[in-house]
């Protein structure tokens, strides 16, 4: 692969020269003269312009389809180059979900870098919703999912527990409950995530099988972030339902206080998930450390 063939995927991949240009570090003419040559090469336009935005045309789609496998073959190729002599080389990118990119893959990818210095990793945040679709899009290598549904074209294997609590501020009138009830749990003001969000998936669905609709709850806001939520808990008469993981430091300095629902216990398997078919032995060096990994 040349410079033009990365430049050409990356527009691909965004269907913007303008978030090509700045994802590149480069100018926008700088990326419409690489694909101008790159279409003087194939003798065939690889975009069409509708209105203001752009398009891959079929042969667009067709160098898409195979650069990618290009693409694919030439990290390979490092890997096992790298492997030879142990300096693992290449990049890697990533999408999780926001409680997992927020709470638990910053230290692992930590670690992972002190093991593969060479090994450049980028991470993409959003909910799981978008995670998925930026795999399916072959825009990321490797997705870490909190939600529960399964996709056709993606294979999905568990790499830790997670437990979604009942919490409370400090300062809520609740803070002093240990246990409340199931019916006093649907009639306190609650504050969820947002729609997309694999949480309020997970949510909903251990709530129905605990017999509770959400549309009974008394649910006074959707947030799009735990923090979000945790900065509104500070001054909220009320309850939220957010991972463990993300709110260990305010348990443990009783900035938030669990309570404990009488017959209700929310668990969930966090997932890493890659496209089938997908043979990139980088991608499965890295979910092989995620698995090893001691949380």
């Amino acid at each position: 692969m040349d410079y033009r063939d990365k430049v050409f995927l990356i527009v691909a991949e965004n269907l913007s020269f303008s978030k090509a240009a700045s994802e590149l570090f480069i100018s926008q003419p700088a990326v419409t003269k690489h694909i101008k040559e790159l279409e003087r090469k194939l003798e065939i336009s690889v975009f069409e312009r509708k209105g203001n935005r752009i398009y891959l045309t079929k042969a667009g789609k067709l160098a898409y389809s195979n650069l990618k496998k290009i693409e694919q073959l030439y990290q390979n190729m490092e890997f096992e180059i790298g492997r030879l002599n142990d300096t693992f080389k290449g990049e890697l990118t990533l999408a999780a979900s926001s409680t997992i990119s927020n709470y638990i893959l910053p230290k692992m990818m930590a670690s992972f870098h002190k093991r593969y210095p060479k090994i450049q990793l980028d991470l993409i945040s959003g909910n799981s919703f978008k995670v998925e679709q930026a795999l399916m899009n072959n825009e990321v290598n490797v997705g870490l999912l909190e939600n529960d549904t399964v996709h056709s074209d993606l294979k999905y294997s568990k790499f830790m527990d997670d437990e979604l609590l009942v919490v409370t501020g400090v300062n809520s009138i609740y803070a002093k409950r240990k246990q409340i009830s199931l019916s006093e749990f649907k009639e306190i003001p609650l504050v969820l995530r947002e729609k997309g969000s694999g949480t309020l998936e997970v949510v909903m669905t251990k709530l129905k099988e605990a017999g509770v609709l959400v549309e009974e709850l008394n649910t006074l806001i959707h947030l799009g972030s735990t923090e979000a939520i945790k900065s509104f808990l500070h001054d909220f008469d009320g309850i939220a339902i957010v991972s463990e993981q993300s709110v260990l430091n305010e348990l443990h300095q009783n900035r938030i206080i669990r309570l404990n629902v009488k017959g209700l216990i929310i668990n969930r398997e966090l997932r890493v998930v890659m496209r089938h078919g997908y043979e990139n032995k980088l991608a499965s060096m890295f979910i092989n450390f995620v698995n090893q990994y001691n949380f």
